[in-house]
């Protein structure tokens, strides 16, 4: 025989970078698979050094980073860790960025405009990574940036089935709190079955940041009025819309979203904003100034560990979400 034959079982591994390790570590614990232990310094200069401890020759690995502020530090510290894992010889590596960054700008407003999306992209595929998961993207064709597999994982599961549990859906309205979400709008109104409306707005483009709410589309009087979005970052958006919403007759209103961005003055306008309920995920840490009333986090965590389970036993991740992903 002029070759030898090697018996070797696939073995999962999970690591975590800096950003969010709560998240990484409910995720492992679900799984039953502790997180790898890690080295992570950053140096004086501000540089960032990553050594992971135990042997991952072979490994399927999969690096879980939650991108909130100072999100550029944090990409970087994602990209040292895939680096190490292709160098130290992983057979396949998989970043899971539960809030993929960059995901705004994913084309072209004006003129010599970056497009940072595919940009996060290129730099993964360039560190070594082979396939992205990532929760509720802001532009479905940010998929298409990244040259290989990408995993594209829904909230609304998560989030639908809490409403359903708490409110009467059958007097409610779904309101996409702008024209860019109507998709998002349409998709809540086949699972609850409900109504839909759609608020139109108009950004300033000279300031970031700052939205003016115009219109009411559709009946919302009297009825409760679910706000839905993928993220909730300064709040300027959905607090104004929900106030739209009461002053032209709404009985309640509460808010949806995947992603908890809350920068700036996101806690004290939400607080301001006479919404009933705010529903996100814990996609990202909460990490506000001030104590956000009425706001309820949902786990993200067991959807990405079946998500994960999928992946590396070669299943399907669409039938997570009944092959509609």
């Amino acid at each position: 025989m002029s070759h030898q034959i090697a018996k070797n079982d696939k073995h999962l591994m999970l690591f975590s970078g800096r950003a969010y390790p709560e998240l990484a570590e409910e995720v492992a614990n679900l799984m039953g698979c502790p997180l790898v232990p890690t080295r992570a310094l950053t140096y004086a200069n501000s540089e960032i050094y990553v050594r992971f401890e135990e042997s991952v020759r072979g490994c399927d690995a999969f690096v879980i980073q939650s991108h909130t502020a100072p999100v550029n530090e944090w990409i970087m510290e994602q990209l040292i860790m895939v680096d190490a894992l292709k160098r130290a010889s992983a057979k396949r590596i998989t970043v899971v960025a539960p809030f993929y960054p960059y995901a705004r700008q994913d084309k072209k407003h004006l003129g010599r405009e970056p497009i940072s999306a595919r940009l996060v992209a290129d730099l993964y595929k360039a560190a070594g990574a082979d396939r992205i998961m990532s929760v509720d993207l802001h532009a479905a064709q940010i998929q298409g940036f990244f040259d290989g597999p990408v995993d594209h994982l829904w909230g609304l599961p998560v989030l639908s089935e809490y409403v359903k549990e708490k409110y009467d859906t059958s007097e409610m309205a779904i309101v996409s709190p702008d024209a860019g979400r109507v998709r998002l709008a349409d998709l809540w109104t086949d699972h609850l079955g409900c109504s839909l409306a759609i608020i139109h707005k108009r950004r300033d483009p000279n300031k970031a940041n700052t939205v003016a709410v115009h219109e009411v589309v559709g009946d919302v009087e009297g009825l409760t009025c679910l706000l839905v979005d993928d993220m909730i970052d300064t709040a300027g958006t959905i607090a104004q819309a929900a106030q739209a919403l009461l002053e032209r007759g709404a009985k309640r209103v509460i808010a949806a979203a995947t992603h908890a961005v809350f920068s700036g003055p996101a806690a004290q306008r939400l607080n301001s904003s006479g919404m009933e309920e705010i529903i996100v995920t814990n996609t990202l840490p909460i990490r506000t100034p001030e104590p956000i009333q009425n706001l309820t986090v949902l786990s993200i965590a067991p959807l990405i560990a079946k998500a994960i389970d999928a992946v590396f036993l070669d299943g399907s991740v669409t039938s997570l979400f009944g092959g509609q992903a």
